[in-house]
């Protein structure tokens, strides 16, 4: 079954609560997943587990940041427990805002609460503008926010998405805090069923283990992609849950599974070195610098001069 990619508004999404989040932010940043209906879960693996049991229709979680690198529980998950397929990936940009109640100034503050995180990742603004004010760990950037929101305090301020203000009625008082403006994470809108149509601009996500580990494996499945001009955006090693020192590859790259460069190159490698779970085939965010459909072009044009010569065998 090719299901529609497109949420509609009966369908049902779960994601990361509480409300007011980051993924609460990214998941309202698409309109069709906007107007469906929302379940808030307290993890992401739990997240992934409604989706795939179909309690829901569909399930939004982070998969990687620019400054933290992959989310494990959630890229584990998906690798080696659940078979779920990709259907999006949505990329949000991770502005933090000091934000407090009505009427609060920065020169008002004595505590800064927030997830130890997002303090982190705002030092040198807090160095800067609130030398000597203590910070306090909360359990989420969310709950920093209706902490503050609930005490009334004109002391306390919360850093937290520019969601959370909204969600519970609170005042930025200074915005993109974060000592990294070019912060990212992407997010995968993912369902248990059905690989969306290729649009051109594509990205696979594959898993890989290995049969066998010896001396040049990975160079070997590399040497398949890098043979077929099929470009890698992602390569990314994890424990297998075998054994010791056993690790599986997570790979991501353009193309979609129906282009058949990438699917020789899939085929080969399930042949000759290990056996491949397809996370999914899905739009590939950014702009397309044409080098895929290149590819795509020259593997028919020597398939078409293969089959030609192959017209001559009476």
């Amino acid at each position: 079954m090719n299901r529609d990619a497109q949420a509609k508004p009966s369908s049902s999404i779960a994601y990361l609560g509480p409300v007011g989040t980051f993924t609460e932010q990214a998941l309202f940043s698409q309109p069709d997943l906007a107007a469906g209906q929302h379940h808030q879960m307290n993890n992401m693996a739990e997240v992934l587990r409604s989706t795939a049991r179909g309690d829901v229709d569909f399930g939004f979680v982070a998969i990687e940041n620019a400054i933290e690198g992959t989310v494990n529980i959630a890229l584990d998950t998906l690798a080696f427990d659940l078979d779920l397929s990709i259907q999006r990936e949505v990329v949000l940009p991770i502005q933090m805002n000091l934000m407090g109640v009505a009427g609060t100034s920065v020169s008002d503050l004595e505590l800064v609460l927030s997830h130890h995180v997002a303090t982190a990742q705002c030092r040198v603004w807090l160095d800067a503008n609130l030398p000597g004010v203590p910070s306090e760990v909360a359990s989420s950037t969310a709950e920093a926010a209706r902490l503050v929101a609930e005490a009334g305090d004109r002391t306390t301020a919360a850093i937290a998405p520019a969601r959370s203000a909204e969600v519970y009625g609170l005042e930025i008082l200074a915005a993109h805090i974060e000592d990294h403006p070019e912060n990212q994470t992407r997010f995968l809108l993912v369902s248990a069923e059905g690989i969306p149509a290729p649009t051109g601009h594509d990205k696979t996500s594959i898993v890989i283990h290995q049969r066998e580990d010896r001396p040049g494996s990975l160079v070997g499945i590399l040497q398949e992609f890098a043979s077929r001009h099929v470009n890698l955006s992602t390569l990314v090693s994890r424990p297998a849950k075998t054994r010791l020192g056993e690790y599986a590859f997570i790979i991501d790259m353009e193309g979609h599974i129906a282009d058949e460069v990438v699917g020789d190159a899939l085929r080969d490698i399930q042949m000759k070195h290990g056996d491949v779970k397809v996370l999914g085939s899905y739009p590939a965010l950014g702009e397309s610098d044409g080098a895929r459909s290149e590819a795509a072009q020259a593997w028919t044009d020597a398939d078409n001069w293969l089959q030609s010569v192959r017209g001559e065998i009476s």
